[in-house]
């Protein structure tokens, strides 16, 4: 299976592409809106895998091209931009693929960092209704600390919770999520559910700033 990382140079993206590349024997794709930093940061994710005895090939393109080559595009991007990266690649996409929202809205006062979803609701669903109307849409990610996903070293055990209205789309995601050792996909229901799931970032950063030794948190359920 191949999976394009749109936005596969920043944090989220790296992880995901260092997991991925190292656990399973999917394809992975780097998008960017510029092509040449897409292809320099996948040389970068090819040389770490290299150094730990992994041979593979990653290959950067700008975001259309990568999304053009995939069978699940994930919109690894900050929440202002999902928007202007889905019409960006809107033609790209159809039935066969699925698309993965990975974003949380927060913003930052004095007191920490609080959950600030768009206006309609949330990002999964901002990316629902931003995307063409036959290609399926699946919330996942949201919750993983972005140092501890790209550090191989690190140990995850941490759980991923799905939303999507999509049952195969939604079984496509949890085997991905899978696919890398210490992740556990949960399903947490359809996409209205999206904001509850998204609203956990901002309280596990929150934790992890006011509380020594408790970086890099993420969500176990017992």
């Amino acid at each position: 299976m191949r999976i394009a990382l749109l936005g596969g140079t920043g944090d989220i993206g790296e992880g995901l592409a260092l997991r991925w590349a190292y656990d399973t024997p999917h394809e992975v794709l780097i998008g960017s809106r510029d092509p040449d930093r897409a292809r320099q940061k996948a040389e970068e994710y090819e040389t770490e895998l290299d150094s730990r005895g992994v041979d593979v090939k990653i290959n950067g393109f700008d975001n259309a091209m990568a999304a053009d080559r995939a069978d699940i595009v994930v919109l690894a991007v900050p929440p202002y931009h999902v928007a202007d990266t889905i019409d960006s690649v809107a033609s790209k996409l159809d039935d066969a693929d699925v698309l993965v929202s990975p974003a949380t809205g927060m913003k930052r006062d004095d007191d920490g960092f609080h959950y600030h979803p768009p206006s309609a609701g949330s990002v999964t669903q901002l990316v629902a209704d931003s995307a063409p109307d036959d290609v399926p849409v699946i919330g996942a990610f949201h919750n993983l600390a972005a140092g501890r996903l790209a550090d191989l070293d690190a140990e995850l055990d941490i759980d991923v919770l799905l939303v999507g209205d999509d049952p195969d789309a939604k079984e496509t995601v949890r085997m991905l999520t899978e696919g890398i050792e210490g992740l556990r996909a949960l399903d947490a229901g359809g996409i209205a559910n999206a904001a509850e799931v998204e609203s956990v970032t901002p309280l596990l950063v929150n934790v992890a700033m006011n509380n020594d030794g408790l970086h890099d948190l993420g969500v176990r359920f017992e």
